[in-house]
């Protein structure tokens, strides 16, 4: 399965002095990073790739991780679940691509 998720911080010590929440969303960043799960980071999402069980865990400890900052956080979650599929983080983008460079 696919996740993507966005956590939003929320009072406390979570703004940053320019407005940002970088401090809340590296919290988080690290607890991805940390799980070994294959991943990416954007600006808006991270994507996470891995079991059910497995990547619920991460994104729990990574909302705790930010509720460390702020007493509120908001979390946006959509799943792409497609039992029997692995390596599709990269795999989905790969075949796009193949039918960008075939001009189809």
């Amino acid at each position: 399965m696919i996740v993507a998720f966005s956590l939003t911080p929320s009072g406390g010590t979570a703004v940053d002095a320019d407005g940002g929440m970088s401090a809340a969303v590296a919290a988080a960043v690290e607890v991805v990073r940390a799980s070994g799960l294959s991943h990416q980071t954007t600006s808006m999402f991270t994507y996470l790739e891995g079991d059910w069980d497995e990547v619920m865990a991460v994104v729990k400890a990574a909302a705790e991780a930010v509720a460390a900052h702020a007493p509120r956080v908001g979390l946006v979650l959509k799943a792409d679940i497609r039992p029997g599929h692995t390596d599709e983080l990269t795999g989905k983008v790969e075949r796009v691509e193949r039918h960008l460079g075939s001009g189809a």
